[in-house]
């Protein structure tokens, strides 16, 4: 177990939200020492309990958010359910959409092993998906691109950025489930060995006397690293550089 405390981002009597570090599960993982995972490791450092409202995937960075008490939870619970909580997420992908901005509306079913798909049109136990997504910057790496995309999910489905973003033809970097193709040339020289997702910023409604805020999480060191090798190694088309 780490010994590293967990960073804390913006604290309050009614939630606290920190940075979670890449391969900590949010939850107690199957077949896993409950005490690696975040919430176990957070309610230790604080010496007190949370309740979990969300969760981020193990390999994604990022801002975590986590209630201080029932009531909290209850209106948490309840605001992500209205969709009025704020998400943004960097990704970086093997290939760059058609167009600099807009929104992926594809909803989702479960498949197997965990994992999500696209759902059919008219099947059974599909779930409404939608993604807003903004193109920051994007390079070309031999024949193909890489892009930095900035997405906005307005649902929370499991693993939906990821499944949306290989659905519009540019998959997640060293994304495992679904963007094999990124391990291989020309992605596979790029220096980062973990899903290129990063949570970014989480914006909260008001909880009790608690007034809306704005949490944002720095970009982890691996993906500093990437962003410095994609200026130094590859030819910027879009964005600041270009």
């Amino acid at each position: 177990m780490s010994s590293e405390p967990i960073t804390v981002l913006a604290d309050n009597p009614r939630w606290i939200a920190v940075f979670k570090p890449v391969g900590v599960a949010a939850i107690p993982a199957r077949a896993e020492d409950p005490e690696l995972s975040l919430r176990h490791r957070l309610q230790a450092q604080l010496a007190a309990p949370l309740w979990v409202v969300h969760r981020i995937d193990r390999e994604t960075s990022g801002v975590m958010l986590f209630a201080r008490d029932a009531d909290a939870h209850r209106a948490l619970n309840l605001a992500f359910q209205r969709q009025q909580v704020g998400k943004t997420y960097l990704a970086w992908t093997a290939g760059a959409p058609a167009t600099p901005h807009g929104r992926i509306e594809l909803p989702l079913h479960t498949a197997r092993k965990g994992k999500m798909r696209p759902a059919q049109a008219g099947e059974s136990g599909a779930l409404a998906a939608c993604t807003d997504y903004v193109l920051e910057e994007q390079w070309q790496r031999g024949d193909t691109a890489v892009a930095r995309l900035r997405c906005h999910p307005r649902s929370g489905r499991q693993h939906q950025i990821r499944v949306h973003l290989r659905a519009l033809g540019c998959p997640i970097l060293r994304d495992g489930l679904y963007g094999l193709a990124t391990f291989k040339p020309p992605f596979d020289g790029l220096p980062l060995a973990r899903l290129a997702l990063h949570a970014a910023a989480i914006e909260m409604p008001r909880v009790g006397e608690q007034p809306a805020q704005r949490v944002e999480a720095p970009l982890a060191t691996d993906l500093r690293v990437l962003e410095a090798a994609l200026h130094r190694a590859c030819t910027p088309t879009f964005g600041p550089s270009a």
